[in-house]
């Protein structure tokens, strides 16, 4: 571990152990926030997919990676990135694998985290075509889009810093997992809370992201997040329909969905919740889009106007409401 990363987590570790919980209650402080920039945010989706599927110990993967390292380095500075190198038993050997975590205004002890997970899924076990049922996904938005949202707003954080402190963590290794059992999903957020790289690290709330670029997507209330920080959700929802996007963010009932915020807060005990494109059926399950772990999961179903509504809904939190 280097040098400057010591003195980074010894910066982290005093602001977080001597700040008090500021509680999760939010009010408008008349700050200007920044533009959104969603054809940024849609370039970023296309670099991921140009790699190719994001597989770990695949070439796109070791090129995605070392991509998201010097884009974060270049708008929080070389001092405030580190890759969180780590290696998973896989289903045929040993994974090499690593979770990207860039932090800015690093002089705040009130701290955010936002997050998403940047790996694709290394089959299409959902595909209506049986004969590419094992080949990898590119992952466009299921992995591609809260990544970009991300990164969008890692550039603005250069240009315009948070009035807190705000810390971005791409997991790796979430969608690794084979259906009908959670054993070798969420890889990357397991070994994160499991080992933190910030001793006592405990920002105010965490969000995640997944599956927010897809046309017509809709982002009901999740159950988890419900129970896990009720007010956060209650906050974001109210900004977008204060914003004109209740159509995306749809004030309803959600279904539970097993996703790193669930790793996140049973095992770090950090208050998360999940913005994520899906519906709930009569019988209280989640049900996925159609491109969900297909082939289809591509450029063509990603849409600006989805990546603005929710880039314009954490910028208006992050700069405004904190």
């Amino acid at each position: 571990m280097t040098k400057w990363f010591l003195l980074f987590l010894l910066i982290f570790f005093i602001g977080c152990s001597n700040s008090e919980t500021p509680g999760l209650k939010f009010s408008e402080k008349g700050r200007d926030v920044p533009a959104f920039n969603a054809d940024s945010a849609y370039h970023f989706v296309q670099q991921q997919v140009d790699f190719g599927p994001r597989v770990p110990n695949s070439e796109a993967h070791r090129k995605a990676m070392a991509y998201f390292e010097e884009k974060l380095r270049s708008y929080a500075g070389s001092n405030a990135v580190f890759i969180q190198k780590f290696t998973a038993e896989g289903y045929d050997g040993t994974l090499e694998l690593g979770n990207v975590i860039a932090a800015f205004n690093l002089n705040s002890p009130d701290r955010v985290m936002i997050s998403a997970h940047w790996d694709s899924r290394p089959r299409a076990d959902m595909d209506s075509d049986s004969t590419r049922k094992e080949e990898p996904i590119v992952g466009a938005d299921d992995g591609g889009s809260g990544v970009a949202v991300l990164l969008e707003l890692a550039r603005m954080f250069r240009d315009n810093p948070p009035p807190i402190g705000v810390d971005i963590v791409l997991f790796d290794g979430e969608d690794y997992g084979k259906s009908g059992s959670l054993e070798k999903y969420f890889l990357g957020s397991r070994y994160w809370s499991n080992n933190p790289p910030v001793p006592g690290y405990s920002p105010r709330f965490g969000i995640l992201l997944d599956m927010v670029g897809a046309e017509g997507a809709q982002f009901p209330k999740e159950q988890y997040s419900m129970n896990y920080a009720p007010n956060l959700v209650d906050e974001v929802w109210n900004i977008a329909d204060e914003k004109g996007y209740d159509h995306y963010f749809l004030n309803e009932q959600g279904a539970a969905i097993s996703d790193d915020h669930v790793i996140v807060n049973e095992k770090a005990g950090i208050p998360i919740i999940n913005i994520i494109n899906h519906s709930r059926t009569d019988r209280g399950n989640a049900e996925f889009a159609a491109y969900w772990h297909t082939h289809g999961d591509n450029m063509d179903i990603i849409s600006k106007e989805t990546l603005q509504a929710v880039g314009d809904v954490l910028a208006e939190l992050i700069y405004n409401r904190l």
